[in-house]
Order: C-alpha cells, then sequence, then structure tokens
C-alpha cells in the first residue's frame, strides 16, 4: 500500500501547490487523480518520485517513508509513465521496453537473459507482439503509450504512475490503455493516472482522489465520490452524473 500522509510542497518562490495531501492507494486497484490545470497532479506525482525532496508530510510505501530510499531502491518501488514518451526514439519497439529493465543491468550495460526474459513478458502481457520489431517512432499515439507502460513493467516496480495516460489518444486508444492499466492492477500493481476526462474515470478506476488548488476535495470510491455536485465544484462548469444500473455517465 502507498499512502500519502499530510504532503504539502511550497516552491522556492512561495508558491504552494500541495497544502495537508492524505490519501491511501490500495494495492491491487486503479486511482484516477482529477483536478483542473493548476490543481497540483504533476506535483505530487514529483512528490510520490522524489523529485521535490522540500515537501513536508509523508509519503510511504509499505510503511515506508520513500525518502529513506536510494534512487535505484525507489525505482523498484515506483515507474513513472510519461505522456507520450518515445516519440523520436529509433528503438524497436522491444529494445524501448528492454530500457526499463536498466537498473537492472550487470557492470557491461548489456541486456541479458533476466531482461530479455523481463521484457518478453511486458510485451506478451500488452499483446505487442506485432508492433515488437518496429521503431517506437512509427507507433500510433496509442501504441506509443502501450509501450510506455511496457517499460515500465520491465522496471518490475510495485506502483506505476501514469500521467494523462489519455492524453491526445481518440477514445478507441485511450480505452485500450486505460483498459491495461485495469489489467496490471488485477495483477497486483497500484496503478495511480491523472487525467482531464472524468468519464474515463468512471469508466476505469476503482477510487478516485480530486485536487483543487492543491488539496483534496475529496478521496475515495468512485461510485461514492464521483457526484454532480463535487465535479461541478471541482472544474467550476456544471457537470451532470448519472448512475445507470450501478455504471456512471457523466455530461
Amino acid at each position: 500500500m502507498t499512502e500519502l500522509q499530510h504532503v504539502s510542497f511550497t516552491f522556492p518562490g512561495g508558491v504552494t501547490a500541495l497544502k495537508d495531501v492524505s490519501a491511501v492507494f490500495p494495492e491491487g486497484r486503479v486511482t484516477a487523480v482529477l483536478g483542473p490545470n493548476g490543481a497540483g497532479k504533476t506535483t505530487l506525482f514529483k512528490c510520490m518520485l522524489g523529485l521535490c525532496p522540500g515537501h513536508t508530510g509523508y509519503i510511504l510505501h509499505d510503511g515506508t517513508d520513500l525518502r529513506t530510499f536510494s534512487p535505484a531502491m525507489l525505482a523498484q518501488k515506483i515507474a513513472y509513465i510519461p505522456q507520450q514518451g518515445g516519440r523520436h526514439s529509433g528503438l524497436t519497439l522491444r529494445d524501448f521496453v528492454t530500457l526499463g529493465s536498466v537498473r537492472t543491468l550487470s557492470l557491461t550495460g548489456v541486456p541479458g537473459p533476466r531482461q530479455r526474459e523481463a521484457a518478453d513478458r511486458a510485451i506478451r502481457a500488452l499483446s505487442l507482439e506485432p508492433l515488437e520489431r518496429r521503431p517506437v517512432k512509427d507507433l500510433s499515439g496509442g501504441e506509443r503509450q502501450l509501450a510506455l507502460i511496457a517499460r515500465a513493467l520491465c522496471q518490475q516496480s510495485d506502483v506505476l504512475l501514469m500521467d494523462e495516460p489519455d492524453a491526445s489518444l481518440d477514445p478507441a486508444h485511450a480505452g485500450r490503455v486505460l483498459s491495461a492499466a485495469g489489467m496490471l492492477a488485477e495483477q497486483g500493481h497500484t496503478v495511480i493516472l491523472s487525467t482531464h476526462r472524468p468519464e474515463y474515470a468512471a469508466r476505469y478506476a476503482a477510487d478516485v482522489l480530486l485536487l483543487k488548488a492543491g488539496a483534496v476535495l475529496a478521496h475515495g470510491k468512485t461510485a461514492e465520490i464521483m457526484t454532480g455536485e463535487r465535479l461541478s465544484g471541482l472544474y467550476g462548469t456544471e457537470i451532470r452524473v448519472t448512475d445507470v444500473g450501478g455504471e456512471l455517465f457523466i455530461r
């Protein structure tokens, strides 16, 4: 389990990005982080990745403060999946995915059987075998996003942080990427993703964390938290949520 306890962060210029954020991210579940631009989503991810060492409060993984981990140890715990990375990579998908195992390489820096096996598992998990010999730069946006997820899987981390994995994707590709996130959660990973699309959170996330101006507006199970009143207050515009047989429809 990954847990935030009263996490706050202020940039050197005096701008406070996070204010007393507390949340629990259980393993085996997808949590969507929702909020308008400037809500603190990216800063929260940076804190969890050890990139904002000045934060106050605690970020715990299985009860241990992440600030006590070395970079190599942190990589064992948390993998980061950015938006549309690999756009200019001439590497084949297989080589790109294998890079995820860089922390396990020997001093020679040459992938061995262990790294190739990890890449095989990641590629199979996301059904990317037909694409494994193609250059990443030639893949579609959705295919590149799946390649990024496979590379993170190759890192063999417990927690997967996904920064707007649906950004710039059409609904079909976004659905495939977010379905993959759900599959990884079912395999025991803790998946935390940010998105600007509350309808995707309603469909694919078991839990949601609503951030507004750096503070927690609400956190908990999606079906209980995603109400029209809360979402309207979060985004400053009218949003209607309709529950039809346990499925949420947002407009």
